[in-house]
């Protein structure tokens, strides 16, 4: 009987809010389901007291895992949990995009899903669908918040500049400030800075004429 030659990844985060989880409660559960499956580990991948929200760049164990799976180290991921990849659907939806460019399966423990089996590839579809479907909503959301805004006369985009901004930017070009330096001292944009130089010069030369 021929042996599988599937080479697992593991990915194991907790952060500082999970209360009595460490790494090795989701390794074991991991282990037992790789020597079940009959696949080859990998060093395990880790990222201990990150919470989910943070991206790839504050995850250097999700982002080695990402690299591997960029030069197809592995046949499969494996983790005990969704909500230990990322905080969202879209997140997985993007992973399991990644994973499925490079023809890499997902194992996800608590949910029973391996991307691997027939079941599995439908439950993906699934959450392809739902996935756009929630970006749909997000989306609509926005939308409808706008029009809100729009229809109650709401001012959409930046705030105006007061009066009393526009004499401090004035005074501050009069004392020979540049543009960028006097909108980094009193924060506001280098455009609106520009804008009131501009506005000055123009009655200036009014006042000449």
């Amino acid at each position: 009987m021929a042996t599988s030659t599937r080479r697992a990844a593991l990915y194991v985060r907790v952060s500082t809010s999970d209360r009595g989880q460490t790494v090795e409660n989701q390794l074991q559960p991991l282990h037992e389901a790789a020597r079940r499956l009959g696949l080859t580990l990998w060093p395990v991948f880790r990222d201990e007291g990150v919470s989910g929200t943070k991206g790839r760049d504050k995850r250097p164990g999700l982002d080695a895992m990402l690299k591997g799976v960029a030069r197809r180290e592995f046949d499969i991921v494996a983790a005990w949990s969704v909500c230990r990849l990322g905080r969202s659907l879209s997140d997985l939806i993007g992973l399991l995009g990644e994973l499925r460019s490079r023809d890499i399966n997902l194992y996800l423990h608590q949910q029973a899903l391996d991307t691997s089996t027939p079941s599995g590839r439908m439950l993906f579809g699934m959450l392809g669908v739902f996935g756009e479907f929630e970006r749909a909503m997000i989306r609509d959301r926005v939308l409808a918040a706008l029009e809100r805004a729009r229809s109650s006369g709401k001012r959409l985009g930046r705030p105006r500049t007061t009066p009393f901004q526009v004499q401090r930017i004035r005074l501050a070009l009069d004392e020979g400030r540049g543009v960028r330096e006097t909108a980094r001292l009193l924060k506001v944009s280098a455009a609106k800075v520009s804008e009131v130089r501009r506005g000055s010069s123009a009655a200036s030369a009014g006042r000449l004429d």
